[in-house]
């Protein structure tokens, strides 16, 4: 792990999507986190230590989901699949498809397994999971706040987590998709799916894959940020002062508005992945944040560990 000695940032952004703003001033307390995302071979060990069994690999109930085709009621994940040429994009079932025994052990499906997979990000892994995994290894996971610090590297209001250029003298720096998204992945960064770790270099603060690669899950329940700017231990208004550790929305808060029939919590993931792209998703970036919901697993998301300051 990295110890970080915490303070004041600027948090969010106002240049790209409209829940990534307002841009406010934060201050986080010292916290220690883990140097890169957590990897197949640590969860491995977790499992192997407490007989461990995610989400995916459990059947779902069919009254939490009553309108499941019944042939699907089985243990499973989501797992990217390209398209054959151009898509709409506002589909995303497009490239998702929930694969009947897709899981952290088999990330592509029943017949995938984690053969130099290593070093990679686990993936397929619940928030739950996530949380599961923190417990046993006397940690937490981070919230949005201490995410963002950290992912910035001590680098104030830049695009990425080095500066503000996506690739420096020409050199990739995270794992994303280069071409048209979700056909023609040219591969520039050298990775179809995940990356082991160290395959990129770290941020200032020595951390890897901040950005790219898998997003991450964060302790905090999702809301638009405007709405939550002003929670923290201040008192007085985000736009004036300085919000001091902050926390995400209320779990009802969280409620996908969209899908007003299923209340499913969902939580804030941070950093982007393999799969974010500029002809669809540029949210590989510090202040980008997304709304997962806690009973969906991929073959996209990860997560890392923090330790706070007692």
């Amino acid at each position: 792990m990295i110890a970080l000695p915490g303070g004041t940032f600027t948090m969010g952004s106002e240049r790209f999507y409209p829940e990534e703003a307002p841009v406010r001033r934060v201050r986080v307390d010292p916290f220690r986190i883990d140097a890169a995302p957590v990897t197949n071979r640590a969860f491995a060990r977790f499992v192997a230590e407490t007989g461990y069994v995610t989400f995916a690999e459990i059947a779902p109930d069919p009254a939490d989901y009553p309108d499941v085709d019944p042939a699907l009621a089985q243990p499973g994940s989501l797992v990217f699949t390209k398209s054959a040429g151009p898509v709409d994009l506002s589909d995303p079932s497009q490239w998702w498809r929930f694969v009947l025994g897709a899981d952290w052990r088999h990330p592509t499906g029943p017949d995938s397994s984690l053969e130099g997979l290593d070093d990679h990000p686990v993936v397929h892994v619940v928030h739950q999971d996530a949380k599961a995994y923190a417990d046993w290894a006397g940690k937490s996971l981070p919230t949005e706040a201490e995410w963002e610090y950290a992912a910035r590297g001590g680098l104030e209001a830049r695009e990425f987590a080095w500066g503000d250029e996506l690739t420096p003298d020409g050199q990739w720096r995270a794992n994303t998709w280069q071409g048209l998204f979700p056909f023609a992945n040219q591969l520039l960064d050298g990775w179809e799916r995940t990356s082991p770790i160290g395959a990129y270099p770290p941020n200032d603060f020595g951390l890897y894959d901040m950005i790219g690669n898998v997003w991450e899950w964060t302790e905090d329940w999702y809301a638009d940020a405007s709405a939550t700017a002003a929670r923290g231990k201040t008192k007085t208004k985000p736009s004036c002062c300085v919000a001091d550790n902050p926390r995400g929305a209320k779990i009802f808060q969280s409620w996908d508005p969209a899908n007003a029939a299923r209340k499913v919590p969902r939580k804030v993931i941070k950093g982007g992945s393999h799969l974010c792209a500029p002809s669809y998703c540029q949210r590989y970036r510090p202040a980008a944040r997304h709304p997962q919901a806690i009973d969906s697993s991929t073959s996209h998301i990860g997560f890392r560990c923090v330790v706070r300051a007692t």
